[in-house]
């Protein structure tokens, strides 16, 4: 089925019933809250594209500093378009690690540094070893309170751009967190925005309630796992970003799923005996994209052998292993969806973004849990001050 005429979606093959989903989802689309609100080209930025224009002519290296959410969104944009950009240094400090400090002293240095809380404790980590004062421009983006990096931006002197406070970091993507940072890199903005255009799709929007509809009824089976059979390296960031999105929205209440992300083909190799034979407490996505250029076989170097590859492209066979798979999971039995992108463009990922979203926000109302806080995290970064703050020895 054309899901949009840039992505081929493959539903489970399972038809359960729809109604109470669809339902669901038409109270999701007429509450207009501003999760959904940032979907849309309506949505309103605390910036404007005058200030964009003045931040983009001064610099040369971009660091973009965050956890979780406030930096996964921007990670799967830069991944998944990065051959559509301008050579610019793009880096991403998204983790705990020794000698980040040793980047390249580029005059022109900007920090962008995001937290929702503006407490973090590995962004203010990453960005304090990171700091200097002399070479580099600072843009801070938290929300509009008395947090710890808005007060270190009044110091130090440094701008900051607001995150609305009612969008949490994971869904964040398409608001200020994302956007900001995707037309620094020279992307539009605008093009991510699709939720306009999709909801007047009823293949979009029909897809999308079965599909939440299949993923309910395999919770209901125990089948826990949903396994990301990913044929594009260069969209493993997409399904970190949605690795967040599905086990912080829906894991509560001894309920959830435990999105895993498979990299193919090398998988074949290791984990695909254990998929095929293996306990059938999974269901799977497929995801492939079917590349316009691609590498050749040099049919010179060619043994008779394997005449089967001659004039194939890297993404012919690919597309080949992904097709083949797909058949013997059918054949076997094992639920599976698919995904094939005919255009990697700022509007596909828009429109990925809004239909996981979208299929989070109405599984975690179906499953009666709150999709949009994350109570039990809280008690580790609690813990974590409260050991830190001590006087004696951390253990």
């Amino acid at each position: 089925m054309i899901l949009t005429k840039n992505i081929v979606f493959k539903n489970f093959k399972n038809k359960p019933k729809v109604l109470k989903l669809k339902r669901e989802l038409l109270k999701i689309l007429k509450n207009k809250n501003e999760v959904i609100k940032s979907l849309s080209k309506d949505y309103k930025y605390s910036y404007t594209e005058k200030k964009i224009q003045k931040i983009k002519k001064n610099f040369s290296e971009l660091r973009i500093i965050g956890m979780g959410g406030s930096i996964l969104g921007t990670k799967a944009i830069f991944s998944f378009l990065k051959k559509n950009l301008k050579k610019k240094k793009i880096y991403f400090i998204d983790n705990l690690k020794e000698n980040i400090e040793k980047f390249h002293n580029q005059k022109k240095v900007l920090n962008l540094i995001v937290s929702k809380s503006g407490n973090t404790l590995e962004t203010i980590t990453n960005h304090n070893i990171l700091f200097k004062k002399k070479r580099q421009k600072n843009i801070f983006i938290t929300e509009k309170n008395d947090n710890y990096l808005r007060n270190l931006a009044r110091q130090i002197k440094s701008e900051v751009i607001d995150h609305n406070n009612f969008i949490g970091g994971r869904y964040s993507v398409l608001s200020e967190v994302g956007m900001l940072p995707a037309s620094l890199m020279g992307l539009k903005e605008k093009k991510f925005k699709q939720f306009n255009n999709i909801v007047r799709n009823k293949n979009f929007l029909n897809s999308l309630i079965y599909n939440a509809a299949n993923i309910i009824s395999f919770l209901e089976k125990k089948k826990y796992n949903s396994i990301i059979i990913n044929y594009d390296e260069d969209s493993d960031d997409l399904f970190k970003w949605y690795q967040q999105l599905v086990a912080e929205s829906l894991g509560k209440k001894q309920k959830g799923v435990l999105p895993l992300i498979s990299t193919m083909p090398k998988d074949n190799h290791s984990l695909m005996q254990l998929y095929l034979d293996g306990p059938r407490n999974n269901f799977y996505t497929f995801f492939n994209v079917k590349e316009k250029k691609s590498e050749k076989i040099n049919n010179k170097l060619l043994l008779k052998s394997h005449e089967f590859l001659r004039n194939k492209t890297l993404n012919q066979i690919l597309t080949c292993q992904k097709k083949s798979t797909e058949k013997i999971f059918f054949e076997k039995n094992i639920p599976f969806r698919s995904f094939e992108i005919l255009n990697k463009t700022e509007e596909t990922l828009g429109e990925l973004f809004s239909f996981f979203i979208l299929e989070t926000i109405l599984i975690g109302k179906f499953l009666k849990v709150n999709p949009f806080d994350q109570p039990a995290v809280e008690l580790i970064k609690i813990e974590t001050k409260k050991g830190l703050s001590s006087k004696g020895k951390i253990v």
